[in-house]
């Protein structure tokens, strides 16, 4: 699984830091990891609840309590839609391949 710090995440998911950590305060499913210096690492899971967090506030307009309450509902759902649940797993999947790239490009330089 792939880790990301809070600029990678800044980036992929395109919301400011301020953004992220006001998320995570608001949104108790959204807890990244914190690493022995105490700098948030994300994971996959955590950009895929970020990204449609994002979705739910920016393109379907819904509260930050709207889009937690929504995402509980989703997330305790039995029976995820397949559509939904294959493209969190292409999210994931492509989360994880930029990490692989980002860290071979790493070791060139």
């Amino acid at each position: 699984m792939a880790d990301f710090s809070i600029g990678e995440a800044e980036r992929l998911t395109g919301l400011p830091a301020h953004v992220l950590r006001y998320w995570e305060e608001a949104i108790p499913l959204l807890r990244p990891r914190k690493d022995s210096q105490g700098r948030r690492v994300y994971s996959s899971r955590d950009l895929s609840l970020i990204l449609r967090v994002k979705h739910l506030v920016h393109d379907l307009k819904y509260t930050l309590e709207g889009a937690y309450d929504r995402l509980l509902a989703e997330l305790t759902a039995p029976g995820k839609d397949e559509a939904r649940q294959a493209a969190s797993e292409l999210r994931s999947s492509l989360l994880d391949l930029y990490a692989r790239v980002r860290d071979r490009d790493q070791s060139f330089h």
